[in-house]
């Protein structure tokens, strides 16, 4: 049995679209927007963790 997670058939299509938009990017805008992404991933990470924090019950500050 094979457990790979596995693309939707839209999130591949989604793919196939971003690699041609990346294909027509200048070097210097591929770059550009490989900083952003990466922002927006740091970005996405601090608020997973905030989220899971708060449902787990263990938020730094204390209720008093």
């Amino acid at each position: 049995m094979d457990d790979t997670i596995q693309l939707t058939l839209e999130q591949q299509f989604s793919l196939r679209s971003f690699e041609t938009q990346v294909a027509r990017m200048s070097h210097e805008q591929a770059q550009d927007f490989l900083i952003k992404l990466y922002e927006q991933m740091m970005m996405r990470e601090t608020m997973y963790r905030h989220f899971l924090k708060h449902q787990w019950g263990i938020d730094s500050s204390p209720n008093l």
